[in-house]
């Protein structure tokens, strides 16, 4: 896990649950850092930088594509 790089950066869990179920879905390799300790405790996500969305290099462009599509303004999954 210590060549995943980050993609992106949340800070609360329902700003990235369609995407997460969307990279399950296309079976890209990918985990959230800090995502457990921001659950128990929600303030202090500022703290710690965040949710960040770490991707395995080899599914970095297609995980980048996902993001970019649903980040269209035609589509209505838009991601915060």
């Amino acid at each position: 896990m210590k060549d995943y790089k980050c993609l992106a950066t949340f800070t609360y869990h329902h700003e990235y649950f369609v995407l997460k179920l969307k990279f399950e879905e296309a079976a890209i390799r990918h985990y959230f850092q800090n995502e457990t300790l921001v659950g128990l405790l929600p303030l202090s996500s500022f703290a710690f930088g965040g949710i960040r969305l770490m991707v395995h290099p080899l599914d970095f462009k297609k995980a980048k594509e996902i993001i970019d599509s649903l980040n269209d303004k035609s589509s209505h999954l838009r991601i915060v």
